[in-house]
């Protein structure tokens, strides 16, 4: 039986992965680096990687810290047309409502998941959110989720993670959590808001 869910953002509760793509290609052009539309491996990966993976085509003298913050601007200002995954906010309220503990664990930084879970009316429901800044690895190293157990007080094999990606999957195991991947696992976010009803959760 699980007490708490620790959800993933991008690509789980909000379609963000567009946005995030798009943010790349712009501040990448700005550069001088093509980054084509249908490249995918990023997809579910933490900024810090992908800066090592592009840092040598771009300019000599561009920074990390000044890169990065103009991919968090980039996204921002395109933050308007985020859309919530269906059904995923509707599972999270039910969570909510019955009283599950839920908080969020995303490689992204803090002020696109404060972006994301408020462009979709989420930011009210979960208790607190683990992002990049908050553990020196993100994901697929364990540190995310394990820090999300520690500040919810739950021992990992009592949370359930929910993600989208391969990625996000293997740090949740690795941390000792269950795990149910969407698109593998399931595909209708309201098989999983039906779990309430079904599982008698304990605090």
């Amino acid at each position: 039986m699980f007490e708490a869910i620790a959800w993933d953002v991008d690509g789980t509760l909000v379609d963000s992965e567009p946005l995030h793509h798009v943010a790349l290609m712009a501040v990448s052009r700005r550069y001088g680096v093509t980054v084509k539309p249908d490249d995918d491996r990023f997809v579910g990966v933490a900024m810090g990687d992908v800066w090592r993976v592009l840092s040598k085509e771009y300019p000599s003298g561009l920074t990390r810290d000044v890169w990065l913050e103009e991919i968090v601007e980039a996204y921002i200002e395109h933050a308007p047309r985020l859309k919530p995954i269906p059904g995923a906010c509707e599972a999270v309220a039910a969570f909510h409502k019955a009283g599950v503990a839920q908080c969020c664990v995303s490689n992204s930084a803090r002020r696109i998941v404060e972006t994301n879970l408020a462009a979709v009316g989420l930011d009210g429901m979960v208790l607190f959110s683990v992002v990049r800044e908050d553990v020196e690895e993100g994901k697929p190293d364990p540190a995310p989720y394990a820090l999300a157990c520690a500040r919810l007080g739950k021992r990992p094999d009592s949370v359930m993670a929910i993600e989208d990606s391969a990625v996000g999957a293997e740090s949740a195991r690795r941390a000792g959590l269950s795990v149910l991947q969407f698109g593998l696992d399931f595909d209708d976010f309201s098989s999983i808001a039906l779990t309430i009803s079904e599982t008698r959760v304990s605090a």
